[in-house]
Formats: structure tokens, sequence, C-alpha cells
């Protein structure tokens, strides 16, 4: 070929060249300029990115010595991305082997058209465990060994299946410490709510933060998805082991006795640390969706905190605590006991309908007589008595840092419902309504030389790696020192000399029983009774104070036969886990 050939052509070349580059210059010219160029935009703009929501993993919750009570593991969420869908019935085959879960339904789900802007992905199963996943995995590799694309109709193929990791609550300990912390729902896989208890009082807590991001799609945009730190790490006041020793004497108890229901609280009188707070019934918050089985109307979630009854004969040590403490009486007053009292034109009997004679405060105490503890309040008075009740927080609630806590009302002189005679019978706990974590506060003033202590669960929390504990709190002092410990006293020899079966071999300790007679029908029925008593020990420097409540109990309607022998193994108990020494050994070792 000659030299003007080949200069011919490559001018025929370039020409093309150019003509091609200026199609081009001219189409981009038209499609920014076209109408659609702003649909373009736009389109690149809402869909050139993607929302996720970025969630904190929820804080963990132990016990006071680190033993984890609720947690979170990796589960996962199965479903099927409908446009890669092959085989629906291997799918539905699978799923229905390995997690048990209807096959009819899920060849339906995953035989549904695909369509871009309502069927994009099917739930099949959720909360399903990793073991189960990687049998999963195994069957979907062993299939795509001989049908790789799924293209094959004869082979099966799971092509189209996929699963997402994601965290789910549990609870190791199972019903352990279950009416202390409450449960955790999901609704969905970014939204849940703690319910009862810890969880939910502390629900925004342990959540940590939840915001939506934008995630560039474009991979030359796209950009580390960020990461939400998590939310507060929990450390209760319980301790695991007295918690788990407790649940087995109440459960024991509560079946021996026929009893309805019952409650236990041992708390450290000097702090307001709750040790253990047992209560029935109680639901295994891994399976929370079980509470309507559990729970039947009426029945609260936390009776500890949620349940208000009248409490009545332990209610005597807050009157006897109100009447020493006013000067009004002294443990040695004598008082004749005739067996009746009249106060407000209505006759008031003892327990046992019974005369006891001659006694003194302590005698009072010991035997627990209800016309003393009225003839009591009337040397004190109604204005005086109720102002010491509201002192010792009756009627109010403690501010116990768990959810759900209920109290009621205490009628005073003026209300509509308070009669003259109210003034006696709310000396003997009658008339008048408590929470059990109520009664443990006011006590708490007794055990502990006069200084009421507020009750809380929380020891401590954990966030960025900082821990911050919480402080004990004096919410009142009802009543000076020497009259708590007058009163612990009187209480602890009234124990000793009736032989009550609340006591503990090598400890001395105080407490008093009662017995509550329950409205029904609107009268007071002599066989059905609330059982209780509260005490705490040991009485020359008090480590626990101990609550009993055991409801409507069949085997006796009295709590010295039923709720005194419960605090007694209670107590037996605690000293070896709270190691205690007997009284005589303390004492000799604190003399050397």
């Amino acid at each position: 070929m000659t030299f003007f050939g080949k200069l011919t052509r490559i001018k025929a070349l370039g020409i093309l060249l150019s003509a091609f580059v200026l199609v081009i210059a001219i189409q981009m010219i038209r499609i920014q300029t076209s109408t659609h160029a702003e649909y373009l935009d736009k389109w690149a703009k809402n869909y050139g990115v993607e929302v996720r929501t970025i969630q904190s993993e929820r804080g963990y919750i132990y016990d006071r010595w680190g033993h984890l009570l609720a947690g979170n593991k990796e589960v996962y969420e199965v479903g099927v991305e409908l446009q890669y869908a092959r085989n629906p019935a291997a799918i539905a085959s699978a799923v229905a082997s390995l997690f048990g879960i209807d096959y009819n339904e899920a060849f339906a789900s995953a035989s549904m058209p695909f369509n871009a802007s309502t069927s994009v992905y099917i739930t099949l199963a959720d909360f399903i465990p990793s073991n189960q996943i990687e049998q999963l995995a195994q069957l979907k590799k062993n299939y795509e060994n001989a049908n790789p694309f799924g293209d094959d109709p004869a082979l099966p193929s799971l092509r189209g299946l996929v699963w997402t990791p994601h965290l789910q609550r549990i609870y190791p300990e199972g019903t352990l410490a279950a009416n202390v912390l409450g449960f955790y729902t999901y609704f969905d896989r970014e939204n849940g709510k703690g319910y009862f208890g810890v969880e939910e009082k502390y629900d925004d807590l342990l959540a940590g933060v939840k915001q939506k991001v934008l995630i560039q799609l474009d991979p030359y945009e796209m950009q580390e998805i960020p990461t939400a730190p998590a939310g507060a790490s929990l450390v209760l006041t319980l301790d695991r082991e007295i918690q788990s020793t407790v649940e087995k004497i109440l459960d024991t108890a509560v079946k021996k006795n026929g009893a309805a229901n019952g409650t236990v609280i041992v708390m450290d009188p000097k702090t307001g640390e709750i040790l253990a707070m047992a209560s029935t019934p109680r639901l295994n918050p891994n399976t929370y969706w079980d509470y309507e089985k559990v729970f039947t109307p009426g029945i609260p979630f936390n009776k500890a905190v949620s349940q208000v009854y009248e409490p009545g004969s332990i209610f005597k040590i807050l009157t006897m605590a109100s009447a020493l403490d006013a000067g009004t009486v002294k443990p040695d007053t004598p008082f004749i006991d005739t067996g009746i009292i009249e106060v407000g034109g209505w006759p008031i009997y003892n327990w046992d309908r019974g005369a006891w004679g001659a006694q003194n405060m302590v005698g009072c105490m010991q035997h627990s007589l209800n016309v003393c503890l009225a003839w009591v309040a009337t040397q004190i008075g109604p204005t005086q008595f109720y102002e010491y009740l509201n002192r010792f927080g009756i009627g109010h609630r403690t501010n116990i840092d768990l959810a759900g806590e209920e109290a009621y009302p205490l009628s005073e002189p003026g209300d509509p419902m308070w009669y003259t005679v109210s003034l006696a019978t709310n000396s003997f706990g009658q008339g008048v309504a408590v929470t059990p974590i109520q009664m443990v506060m006011a006590a708490s003033a007794i055990a502990n030389n006069g200084k009421m202590v507020a009750p809380h669960i929380l020891h401590a929390y954990i966030q960025n790696g900082q821990q911050y504990n919480t402080n004990p709190q004096i919410v009142g002092m009802p009543i000076t020192a020497e009259t708590a410990q007058t009163l612990t006293q009187m209480l602890t020899i009234s124990l000793e000399e009736e032989s009550s079966n609340a006591l503990v071999e090598g400890y001395r300790v105080a407490g008093k029983t009662g017995t509550a007679e329950i409205a029904v029908n609107g009268r007071y029925s002599s066989n059905s009774t609330n059982a209780s008593f509260v005490g705490w020990g040991p009485v020359d420097d008090p480590k626990f104070l101990v609550y009993v409540w055991l409801e409507k109990p069949k085997s006796s309607i009295w709590g010295s036969v039923v709720a005194a022998p419960v605090f007694r193994d209670v107590v037996q108990e605690l000293v070896v886990l709270m190691n205690i020494p007997p009284d005589e050994l303390r004492k000799s070792l604190q003399g050397q």
C-alpha cells in the first residue's frame, strides 16, 4: 500500500473517532437537559443511600459478685430473598426439618412472586441458634455443589435462603430473681421494651442509644458503618446464693402450708441493699410470652413492691416504737388486760378473745395483745400517732428502684373514711395497708438505731468503661437510737420468753409475728389470714433484716406457726452465707 493510501485511511479513522466522540458529547448534553434528568438526580439522591438503625447492645445485669443474671446471645433471622429463590419446596423442607416450623406455611412464603415494590424479602423464622444455622449452611453448601445456580428444577436448591445475625436477651439462671429482673420483649428486631423490675426501671440506661444513619451504596463513597456504644451494665445488690436459697425456702413453705403465695425479703438494715427478694409466682423471663399463664388477673409480678395488704400484728412494732419515742410508755409500764377495750363506741378484743391480766409493755408485745396496743395508741393520741406513721413512711412509696411500686394512702383524722375506732384498729395493723417493702423500710429504723434507710436494688452501673456506685441513703430518723435499742431488746426478750419458732441457736434475734384476717365480702374472715414475720439480727450488730409473708396459709392461720419458722430457716442459711459467727464466738473475737 502506498504512502498516500495509508494517509487516507488514517484520516478516515480520525474522522470516525471524532464523530463517535461528538455523538457521546451530544448524548451527554441531551441527558443533562432532558425532562428525565431531574428524576434521575432525585433517584440517585434517594436510592444512592440506605437508612439503617444503629442500636446499642443492651447492657448486662449481674449480681453483687459478678454472676450473670441477664445478657445477650447471637441468634439469627432466616428468610427468603424472593428474586433469587428457585426451589420453594426445598427451602420449605429444609426450614421445616431443622426449625420445626410448618412446611405448608414456609412453602407458601417462599413461593410468593417477587415484586420490587411490595414483595422482596419474607421472614421464615427468627431467634434461631447458631448451631442450627451451621447445619443449614452445610446443607445449602451441599446443594450448591450439585446445583450451583439452582437452575436445575430436578435438584434441590436453597438459593435465595439467607440468614442475618442479631442479639437476643437471655436469662441464664431461668426463674432465679425473675420478679426482680423483669423481662425484655421484642416487637421486632429494632424495637423492644423492658417490662417489670429492673428491666423496666432502667430500660433507657440498659438500652444505650438508637439512631438512624445514612449508608452510601456507591462503592466509591462507602464508609465504615458506625457502631453505637453498648448500653450500661448493672450490678445489683442481690447475692445470687442468698437469692437462690431464699427462693427454695419460700417455695417449700408455700407448698408445705398450702399458701396461695408468698414473699420473703432480705435487706441490709444499715445500707438498704436488698440481698434477696423472692416472691411467688415466678415467670421464666426466657419465655416471657407465658406471662398470662403464670399470672392470673390481679396477681402482681412482684408482690414485694406491688401488693398492698393489711399486715396485722407486725404493725405493732411501729405503734410501740411511737409510744416509747413519745415518752408515753416505758418497757415496764403496767397494763391490766381485761380482754376488751372500747374506742369510739366499738369494742376491741384480743386475738384469742381472752383476758391476760397484769402485763407490762414487754408482755403486751410478747402475747401480741390487741387490747393493750389499742390502749397504747389512745395514750399517744391520734395527732401524734399518725405523725409517727408518716415518719415511718406508711402510706408513701419507698421509691425503691424497681418498676411497679404501689402504695395505699394512709387514712388520717379528717379523712372521710377515718373514724375514732380507726386509731385502735390501726394500732395492730388492721384497716391500714402496706406493701412488704414499706414494712421493711419502716423496720429498718428500729434495726438501725433509729435511722431509716432507703431500700435499693442497684449497687452500681458500668458505662463507657467506668463504674458508678450508688450510696446508701438515710431517708429519715422517725425515732431516736435509744428508742430503737429499747424496742429491739423488748422484741428479743419477747421471742425468747415465748420460745418462738423464730429463734436461731447461737444468735439473738429480734422480731414480731403478724396474723391479719382478710376481708371477705366486706367482713373479716377468721379462716383466711395473712401470716407474717419481720425480724433482724444479730441484735447487738444487725447484719440482716428479714421479712416473711405467706398469703392464706391452710396449715394454720397463725403467723407464729407459719411465718416464724420461715424466718428461722432463712436466718440459719444467712449466717453461713454471710459468714456471721455465733454471738459468743463473735464477742470473744471482738474482745481479743
